[in-house]
């Protein structure tokens, strides 16, 4: 693992403890099957058990409810580790994580987390978040999901795409429009009028469960309505998700790094190594750099989380650059083990793949521009 700037001296021991044991769980479970699944289209659901064993869901929730009460910085190190081996499981722990277990506990009432986190927490449960539209993914204000009153609760009408979960899930936090404005709400599994089939044919995160959510005068309880309204329930959220993308991407970069450097070291071109080249030493130096930057990037964010002074502008700056040179440290990648590159045998290509799914989920990267062109001049370009 690349560690120039020693960013272990930055960390806690037991920071460090927990980072490794997810890095060996990741290279002794995760790494050996991914790629088998990645080809097949098919999530490794024996792994979900064993994460939530890890205590990988809810690293920041409470203990009273199921959670490990942690900080920041050791969610995104988990984060990390579980996207070196494949964003789909990182996806999945940060949906589970972030997108659901989150609003519980933010905006949730007390009967509310005491129901649904600590089975969240032990993967009893499987969660969705369901925010995005077949028409609104980028503009999650337009969005024409509502919720109407009714004699029971509510009834819920629309749908939702590009749901991480979904087909799976046992719970999903769903947003829709109540009066005119968003709320949230806890949808179970079963309720009459609720569907998710799940959406085929994707050439990136096939080794993730990706899904529609539909909802035909689904009528949900009362008592499961969250406490929130607004864009602010749903884009809290979303920092949330978006600052563990920011670890995850580190993740990515780091395995296509060192398979590259270790591909250099061995491939022999013209009776020498072709890691002797220049051309090839750019490239890895490039790499090498970038990861360094996001790594001291990421550290930094979390503990500015973890002293509530990080703004949603730090998580997209994060975001936007890791992400970005998550994608281009791939395709270097691939440029060094040339065509082998694009075999299974390596984790290039399906990282890459990966990546640029990741690039537009959560917060597109030209979003994310917008969000610091704003924060920089004061002029909001997307309105």
């Amino acid at each position: 693992m690349s560690d120039f700037f020693y960013t272990d001296d930055l960390l806690t021991e037991d920071e460090i403890m927990f980072r490794n044991i997810v890095r060996d769980f990741v290279d002794d479970e995760v790494i050996p099957i991914i790629e088998s699944h990645f080809q097949n289209a098919t999530y490794p659901t024996h792994l979900t058990k064993q994460l939530a064993d890890l205590g990988v869901f809810g690293i920041k929730v409470p203990e009273q409810y199921g959670g490990s009460g942690a900080g920041y910085v050791m969610y995104g190190l988990a984060m990390q580790e579980l996207e070196r081996g494949d964003s789909a499981i990182r996806s999945f722990a940060s949906v589970q994580s972030s997108l659901v277990m989150y609003p519980i506990w933010r905006y949730g009432s007390d009967t509310q987390k005491e129901k649904y986190l600590k089975k969240l927490a032990e993967a009893e449960f499987i969660g969705c978040f369901g925010l995005t539209e077949p028409d609104f993914g980028s503009n999650p204000a337009g969005m024409i999901t509502t919720a109407t009153k009714s004699s029971n609760g509510f009834l819920l009408n629309g749908a939702k795409m590009w749901i991480t979960n979904g087909t799976v899930a046992d719970v999903a936090v769903v947003w829709a429009k109540l009066d005119g404005e968003i709320h949230g709400f806890i949808v179970e599994k079963g309720i009459p009028g609720f569907s998710a089939p799940e959406m085929k044919g994707k050439h990136s995160l096939r080794a993730s469960v990706t899904s529609e959510l539909i909802f035909q005068d689904c009528e949900i309880p009362e008592e499961n309505i969250l406490n929130v309204s607004g864009l602010k329930g749903p884009l809290s959220c979303l920092t949330q998700a978006r600052y563990g993308i920011a670890w995850g991407a580190v993740g990515a970069a780091l395995a296509v790094y060192q398979s590259s450097v270790d591909y250099a070291k061995t491939r022999i071109q013209f009776d020498k190594p072709i890691g002797a080249f220049q051309l090839v030493q750019e490239k890895l130096v490039y790499m090498f750099t970038e990861i360094s930057k996001a790594q001291l990037v990421n550290i930094r964010l979390g503990r500015l989380m973890e002293e509530g002074k990080a703004s949603p502008q730090h998580v997209s700056f994060a975001k936007r650059n890791n992400v970005e040179m998550a994608l281009n440290c791939a395709r270097l990648a691939r440029e060094i083990h040339g065509a082998n590159g694009i075999l299974g045998e390596y984790p290039i290509m399906r990282h890459a793949a990966n990546l640029e799914s990741v690039k537009t989920y959560e917060g597109t990267h030209d979003i994310h521009t917008l969000i610091l062109g704003h924060y920089i001049t004061g002029l909001p370009a997307y309105q």
